[in-house]
């Protein structure tokens, strides 16, 4: 499996994360969006940064048992619940900060909706991985 990682010369320059990611892989790894919550089903305390804690969590979790690590993720969508553009950006420095960084240096997008599918849901990460 490879994954080349680029950003063309003619366009912007990103915060961490990389325009195009070419992969040629054998296997490749859809993960539902993961959502705070806890093993047993409860969404996670703590505001944007306890639920982003437990998205975290999730994911990693979710990629061991496939086999995979966060630096074999090629694709990322994160969403918010939130239009104010400093909640967004929390969350990207907190995912950059974390275990899962490696997951955010391929080809990722950072959305602002108006509402995630549970009640109290702030944050929710789409992943795909290859191997």
């Amino acid at each position: 499996m490879t994954i080349e990682r680029s950003n063309p010369d003619r366009l912007h320059s990103t915060p961490g994360y990389h325009h195009v990611t070419r992969v040629q892989a054998d296997t490749l790894i859809y993960l539902a969006g993961q959502c705070p919550l806890q093993p047993s089903g409860e969404l996670a305390e703590g505001g944007l940064t306890g639920q982003t804690a437990q998205v975290i969590s999730n994911i990693l979790t979710a990629l061991e048992a496939a086999g995979a690590t966060p630096e074999n993720v090629v694709r990322t969508v994160i969403y918010v619940a939130s239009t104010n553009q400093p909640d967004l950006a929390a969350v990207w420095t907190q995912l950059n900060d974390s275990p899962l960084a490696p997951a955010f240096t391929t080809a990722s997008t950072l959305l602002g909706v108006a509402q995630l599918g549970f009640q109290g849901q702030l944050v929710e990460i789409d992943v795909t991985a290859a191997l």
